[in-house]
């Protein structure tokens, strides 16, 4: 099932808004107890609509949800006290994050995972990308070793002994496809489709942009061991605030577990426990 129609629709229901200043209201830019969070459109957005829509109320939460179309400013915002929380990243990406960019945030729930995919507008199966291919990946360093990874499971590429979740083309020990790799900023990698051989795309962006995981990738991570599943993070003392708490148990409730299995049909996997 494809998903850009009920993205759209999720968005205009939202009415969501870039990124407004704070107030002096309350933590976060929140009016009274309302709890702020940042997320970006699919699945994270359509996750949260789903809780503040049928869930919140009964729970005595109050949530505003604000869209992010990047993965640096929900967490920037977060750190200033823009945001009471977010979701939308990962964890090797949030300790990436916290290392260069001096930042104290933390995990709290981990509640699905999206599965990167690699997508191609010229072959309909990975072993038909033509030799010395370009292959478009994320140039964040997290996200370009987890798409190095994808690739040395699809067998298109070898990483060395050792490379790690921050592996770069440098840590590609043999490349027999001779595949050449263009860094571009993960929101723009849909867009390069036409340009590229094929392209290594964050789920959130390949919903976005009209593009099922289960049927337009081809090829498409394993749930299996996979430490990429999405979190709710919070600035560190924050963990146990009750707005935060209340969301955390909601974001895995068997509601919102079945809301994800009903909506996404395996392009988004729910995270047993969190």
């Amino acid at each position: 099932m494809r998903t850009s129609v009920v993205a759209a629709v999720a968005l205009a229901a939202l009415g969501l808004t870039a990124c407004g200043s704070g107030t002096d209201s309350g933590k976060g830019g929140g009016k009274d107890d309302t709890l702020v969070v940042g997320a970006t459109a699919v699945p994270a957005g359509e996750v949260l609509t789903y809780v503040k829509e049928h869930l919140a109320a009964k729970a005595g939460l109050k949530l505003e949800i604000k869209q992010f179309t990047d993965y640096v400013l929900p967490n920037t915002a977060l750190q200033e006290g823009e945001l009471d929380a977010n979701l939308y990243q990962n964890q090797p990406y949030l300790d990436d994050f916290n290392k260069s960019k001096g930042t104290d945030l933390v995990s709290v729930v981990k509640p699905y995972l999206p599965p990167m995919g690699v997508y191609s507008h010229k072959a309909q199966r990975v072993t038909r990308l033509d030799d010395g291919a370009t292959v478009a990946v994320p140039n964040d360093t997290t996200n370009e070793g987890r798409a190095l990874r994808l690739l040395a499971a699809g067998g298109l590429v070898e990483l060395k002994p050792g490379a790690g979740a921050d592996a770069s083309p440098a840590d590609i020990a043999a490349n027999p496809r001779h595949l050449r790799f263009k860094e571009l900023e993960a929101a723009q990698l849909p867009r390069s489709l036409d340009d590229v051989d094929a392209a290594v795309i964050n789920n959130n962006y390949a919903q976005d942009a009209g593009l099922s995981p289960t049927e337009d990738a081809i090829l498409l991570e394993s749930a299996k061991d996979n430490p990429y599943a999405n979190l709710l993070a919070v600035k560190r003392g924050n963990e146990d605030d009750p707005r935060v708490r209340k969301l955390a148990k909601l974001l895995v409730s068997p509601e919102v577990r079945t809301f994800i299995q009903d909506r996404y049909h395996g392009s988004v996997l729910p995270v047993t426990g969190g």
